[in-house]
């Protein structure tokens, strides 16, 4: 019985750390991507600049938001001691 919980309590604690190393590894690439999208189109159409980057920031700030939430997650799973079954 108490193996049984210890081992569910490190597949939660393993789950909580892949889980938040995915997170984190897909908002640097989303926010890499939008960073270069940006500077391409404004290496095209200067003129654009300042919409651009307006939009950039704003999606940036939105992938931050979905990253950090999904961090929260992970840690309310690590942290939770109340596996019972």
């Amino acid at each position: 019985m108490l193996t049984s919980l210890l081992l569910t309590a490190g597949f939660a604690l393993l789950g909580a750390g892949i889980g938040a190393g995915i997170c984190a590894i897909g908002a640097g690439i989303g926010i890499g991507r939008i960073g270069g999208q940006a500077m391409e189109g404004i290496a095209r159409q200067p003129e654009a600049a300042g919409k651009i980057q307006t939009a950039m920031l704003i999606i940036a700030a939105l992938i931050e938001v979905v990253s950090l939430f999904a961090v929260v997650v992970c840690l309310l799973i690590a942290l939770n001691n109340n596996l019972t079954f």
